[in-house]
């Protein structure tokens, strides 16, 4: 704990700026870290005559936003926490940094299931963080969901997520590639979702260096075309789903109707494009037969 005046702490902060980087960050950094939010940031201003607590001192937070600017290393990744939707989730190296558009698979399936008291078994297939599954889990408490990881390291902290984040046992954690580690369940899934490894290899080079150099590769490149684990999750679809059951995939913008293709050459039916809040087709979502 470090107790500094916010006069002190503005000029501080006005420093790391001029060094460079962006305030959206810092101000990202001082939370995950310091436990200052932004909306204490800027109470500051108003009341700089008062005096702040911190959860560490100024130096390792500058520190911090030093290797940030020297490496590209992300602030979830220095700080080992990234906020999505209403959850605060440890991440790592192992696990791909949630990203803002992937929170409306939430919103998508919220609209699909409306009565939260159906009894649905649902299975988030590469759970990396747990984000997708455990906001399906704690908005649907009757719910049972599966989480699946092909990387143990990942399926931990997913796991470490859920307990943190929630008192429930409604999600359940299980280690292996897409659907192999669900052989007890097929034909019983009523949905299944996915954000899984999508990006075309020349589309990966290009990567900026913050994502390239530091999130792990087998999370997002998704072979020459980006479709290799697409196609592997659409075609073992129909094992696991019940009749009418429901599959959500996230894709890269430019593989709506390829995706939409592999639907339904495998007995999908009432195939959707969705666009997300930027406009762009980032999900494809079929019902099986």
């Amino acid at each position: 704990m470090c107790i500094v005046s916010a006069e002190t702490f503005l000029l501080w902060k006005e420093k790391q700026i001029l060094k460079g980087g962006d305030d959206k960050s810092l101000s990202l950094l001082i939370d995950s870290v310091g436990g200052l939010s932004k909306k204490d940031l800027n109470l500051l201003k108003i009341k700089s005559e008062t005096n702040i607590r911190l959860n560490t001192d100024l130096d390792l937070l500058e520190s911090f936003w030093d290797k940030h600017l020297k490496f590209s290393t992300p602030i979830q990744y220095l700080s080992g926490i990234s906020y999505w939707r209403d959850l605060k989730l440890e991440v790592s190296c192992n696990v791909l940094i949630p990203r803002p558009e992937t929170e409306l698979i939430v919103d998508i399936v919220s609209k699909i299931f409306k009565n939260k008291a159906e009894n649905i078994t649902f299975v988030d297939l590469g759970t990396g963080s747990g984000a997708i599954s455990i906001a399906l889990a704690l908005a649907n408490p009757k719910w049972n969901g599966i989480a699946t990881d092909i990387n143990k390291n990942a399926l931990e902290i997913a796991s470490r997520n859920f307990t943190n984040n929630s008192n429930q046992s409604n999600l359940k954690f299980y280690n292996g590639n897409w659907w192999d580690p669900l052989k007890n369940f097929k034909r019983k899934i009523d949905l299944a979702v996915a954000n899984p490894p999508y990006i075309p290899r020349n589309i990966y080079k290009e990567l900026p260096i913050e994502v390239r150099n530091f999130e792990p590769k087998n999370a997002l490149l998704g072979g020459e075309d980006g479709l290799d684990h697409i196609k592997k999750i659409i075609q073992n679809a129909p094992s696991y789903l019940k009749e009418k059951g429901f599959l959500l995939i996230e894709n890269h913008f430019d593989q709506s109707t390829k995706v939409k293709h592999l639907f339904i050459e495998n007995r999908f039916t009432n195939v959707e494009i969705l666009k997300d809040l930027s406009g762009i087709e980032r999900f494809t979502i079929g019902r099986y037969k």
